[in-house]
């Protein structure tokens, strides 16, 4: 019995749109990480971008479980010394609800070129709207 090696050329990407509204944050984007690593499909390979696009609406009502919105902290560093800068995912959340999803997203992915390649077929928007009809999404409920 031979292992079947998907090549790049040969996988078939679809695109999805998924409404995070109401649901979990931590749970919608380990579900869209997966659909964009492809591992609900059979021919997952690790070292190939196997994945799908994923178009996520409502980004701005994606709820966090417990006190997570005020103790929940962003962090990030400018480089320079004593330059971290902090802020609480309530404030987060209500300036920029659709990066808030990508990098919960983003910190599930690989972290490598293919990673980032996979980071590239997510589209996150804040409202109900998008611009890829043209794509003809498929809508995906997720399981969670």
């Amino acid at each position: 019995m031979k292992t079947f090696m998907a090549k790049a050329q040969e996988v078939e990407k679809k695109w999805y749109v998924v409404d995070v509204k109401g649901k979990v944050l931590g749970r919608a984007a380990s579900e869209v990480a997966k659909i964009l690593r492809g591992k609900h499909k059979p021919i997952y390979t690790p070292n190939v971008d196997t994945g799908d696009f994923v178009i996520v609406v409502n980004a701005d009502k994606v709820v966090l479980t417990g006190k997570k919105l005020d103790k929940k902290m962003y962090r990030r560093h400018t480089g320079w010394v004593g330059h971290l800068k902090e802020v609480s995912y309530r404030h987060f959340l209500a300036k920029q609800p659709a990066k808030a999803f990508e990098l919960a997203v983003k910190r599930m992915l690989p972290k490598n070129s293919l990673g980032r390649a996979m980071f590239k077929k997510l589209k996150v928007y804040a409202g109900p709207e998008h611009n890829h009809q043209a794509q003809k999404p498929e809508v995906l409920e997720l399981n969670i």
